[in-house]
């Protein structure tokens, strides 16, 4: 559920790069809210605050989509509003955020989106390329392509991330080092 709204829209990279600024804007903006709270927010309603506040800035971002682009508002529809189910949002305002200063929060949870949004770029431009033939809209691939229409539904979203996961951890990552044999 944390990252479904944002894997369905990675289909087209203009929708996934609109998206992505959503994540971020609503990450950096509740880190840096909640750490000022901090002190004021009892330990036993802290969750709820939290999820207050990304509800705020997510609902802020959907406004400003249906007033400056209506289009592309309609194509993420439902999607926008989930950011606030997001698990890198809630993740790092309960990680981070609850025990750091509003400043450092702030620049955690933009990096936080901004390294989130490269991972969904790189997702956006393989099932663009592979189930339109083209990238950001520009047609890249020729005639002779066939489009794979897995790609542009939401499944080619997760077939997309595992084989990113496998090969980050098959090719980039090094060995996992064994314990020596004990006696």
């Amino acid at each position: 559920l944390g990252i479904c709204s944002t894997l369905a829209v990675t289909n087209l990279l203009t929708n996934t790069l609109v998206m992505c600024a959503g994540v971020t804007f609503t990450t950096a903006l509740s880190c840096l809210t909640v750490s000022a709270l901090r002190a004021w927010i009892p330990s036993r309603v802290r969750m709820m605050v939290q999820v207050l506040v990304i509800a705020g800035y997510v609902i802020v971002v959907d406004i400003f989509l249906k007033a400056v682009a209506p289009d592309v508002s309609r194509q993420l529809g439902p999607y926008v509003g989930l950011i606030i189910t997001n698990c890198i949002v809630m993740g790092r305002t309960e990680a981070f955020a609850l025990s750091n200063p509003p400043l450092l929060s702030f620049v955690d949870g933009a990096a936080a989106g901004l390294g989130y949004s490269y991972v969904l770029c790189l997702i956006a431009v393989v099932r663009e390329l592979l189930g339109a033939g083209s990238v950001a809209g520009v047609r890249v691939l020729g005639a002779w392509w066939t489009n794979w229409s897995i790609m542009v539904m939401a499944p080619g979203a997760f077939f997309v991330l595992a084989l990113l996961i496998w090969f980050i951890k098959a090719r980039l990552l090094p060995p996992p080092v064994e314990e020596a044999a004990k006696p």
